[in-house]
């Protein structure tokens, strides 16, 4: 069938309407309270919501537990080549968007991705927020339900941002194999219609305890697996930020149990205005719970409250727990022993680069971190081949915006790796280019005032090894949710001003003003030895 058919099939039968105006407008919802009844809209891309940019039109891509087929990574790559600039970055939610969509190619593109699996519940004809594919009606009846379900699915797509490890289910160190979890919170987010009006921002994190785990990305929602005194594992969860970590990482921190050192300094400001952890459920509980804390949003936010950290400006956090709790059958009363619970485990974020041994013996997975998180086709094809041959036939995106190939035999990684590297990624952390960050720059954003993406290539040159920076072209931040030891924020084309962090909100403290890229790099040099 063509692809312009199968869209049809998705927007229903009339051609009148513009099939990416359409899916641009937000989801209606019947059944919110008069506190949400406006929908929270938002330019965030999507599948179904080509966003435009100065380089053409932009398409994410949003990846289940940031799981991507072979074959799926083989349709990306031939759409983005096809309807594409053939630029595919990987984000920092470990999603994948196609840069440089180009007009009239909207609805072809989407087309090949919804066929390649890679779309929500509602555009694949399935129940999802609640609604049924189009009939075979006439008139404003066909292009009423033609909209419905256009938007359905938009909304569908919006909503499903439910991160993991790259590794959950093969970490050695992990409590809990968060697979499974993350798949039902995805199907309960696309299954009730209510849940539409929800920002596309609006998240979940799930940490089975993971050494390569993102936790200083602040979440709407956090869920952490932990060990009580019994050895049961429960899922101790907070709100507006991310679980605390414990500095001394003492594998034997269990729920209720004082912190044995201070927590992370990152992670304490990522929590500065969060709650905490609150309270401990069974992992049979938390899809339940999670429905409860959705709707206790829903219930208490006000229209232009997007996200939890708004809502507890108003509202306590207790209060949240004691609305949440009419939804569930077990209790939610803040448990005082989780005041000073930490994350047992220590993060290691280096852990995404080169190969690194499984829970299961003989396996290994591999990682490797394209260049300032960008891929073309070709290094997509030759991924999915190496996924094919030496993997388990499956890529995981990670939200260091790098990439794993999971299950490499022992006698393989050598021949993994340098098939990485000779595809143009980087799998050793000593090389700088996987400790830079830098935003679409000013080829691909009208905001941007520098070319970021070309000065953060300049800058890898001339760094000290081993230190983290971002650039970001203005003050949005969008290439990076979690502070930065140095953060360059673009003032003019090829001039920055330079912040390093501190406690302080925002990137910090700005240090120095109107600096070249060698001047930069010359300063945060100077910087990282007066602290050695």
């Amino acid at each position: 069938m063509p692809q312009q058919c199968r869209f049809d099939r998705l927007l229903g039968p009339s051609r009148d309407a513009n099939p990416v105006s359409v899916l641009n407008q937000a989801s209606p919802s019947t059944v919110l309270p008069d506190a949400a009844s406006a929908l929270r809209p938002s330019a965030c891309p999507g599948l179904l919501r080509i966003v435009a940019a100065r380089d053409g039109g932009i398409c994410r891509i949003k990846l289940p537990g940031g799981e991507l087929s072979a074959a799926q990574a083989e349709a990306i790559a031939n759409a983005s080549a096809r309807h594409a600039a053939g630029v595919i970055e990987l984000t920092n939610r470990a999603n994948l968007q196609l840069r440089g969509v180009r007009a009239g190619h909207e609805a072809a593109l989407v087309a090949a991705l919804i066929d390649a699996g890679l779309g929500p519940q509602a555009a694949s004809g399935s129940s999802g927020m609640g609604g049924t594919a189009p009939t075979d009606s006439s008139g404003e009846d066909r292009d009423r339900d033609r909209d419905a379900h256009a938007l359905n699915a938009a909304a569908a797509d919006d909503v499903r941002n439910v991160m993991i490890s790259p590794t959950a289910g093969r970490d050695p160190c992990a409590l809990f194999d968060t697979r499974p979890l993350c798949s039902a919170l995805l199907t309960l987010l696309q299954s009730e219609a209510r849940f539409a009006a929800l920002s596309p921002k609006f998240a979940l994190l799930l940490d089975g305890g993971e050494r390569l785990a993102r936790v200083d990305h602040p979440h709407d929602v956090w869920l952490a697996a932990a060990q009580d005194s019994a050895g049961v594992v429960r899922f101790v969860f907070g709100l507006a930020g991310c679980p605390t970590v414990d500095a001394s990482a003492s594998a034997n921190t269990h729920i209720g149990s004082p912190s044995s050192g201070k927590a992370a300094d990152l992670s304490e400001r990522s929590n500065a205005d969060a709650t905490g952890a609150l309270v401990s459920v069974l992992p049979s509980q938390v899809p339940a719970l999670v429905r409860a804390l959705l709707h206790t949003f829903l219930d208490l936010a006000a229209a232009d409250a997007t996200r939890m950290r708004h809502l507890l400006d108003t509202h306590s956090a207790d209060a949240l727990l004691q609305h949440a709790q009419i939804y569930v059958d077990f209790p939610l009363a803040r448990d005082a022993t989780l005041a000073d619970w930490r994350r047992s485990t220590t993060a290691d974020a280096s852990l995404r680069l080169g190969a690194h041994a499984q829970r299961a013996a003989d396996t290994w997975h591999a990682g490797a971190q394209p260049p300032l998180g960008r891929i073309d086709a070709a290094m997509l094809h030759g991924l999915a081949a190496l996924a094919q041959q030496h993997g388990d036939g499956t890529l995981r995106i990670t939200p260091w915006q790098s990439v794993l190939l999971p299950d490499v035999r022992t006698l393989s990684v050598p021949v993994v790796l340098a098939a990485l590297n000779a595809l143009g990624l980087a799998c050793d952390s000593a090389d700088a280019i996987t400790h830079l960050i830098a935003c679409a720059g000013s080829t691909g954003c009208a905001k941007s005032l520098a070319d970021t993406k070309a000065d953060a290539l300049d800058l890898a040159k001339r760094l000290p090894a081993g230190v983290d920076v971002h650039l970001s072209g203005c003050p949005r931040s969008c290439a990076a949710a979690h502070c930065a030891p140095f953060t360059l924020l673009a003032a003019a084309p090829g001039m920055y001003d330079l912040f390093r962090r501190d406690q302080g909100p925002g990137f910090g403290q700005c240090v120095a003003r109107q600096l070249t890229v060698e001047q930069a790099a010359d300063t945060i040099a100077r910087l990282v030895r007066s602290d050695t």
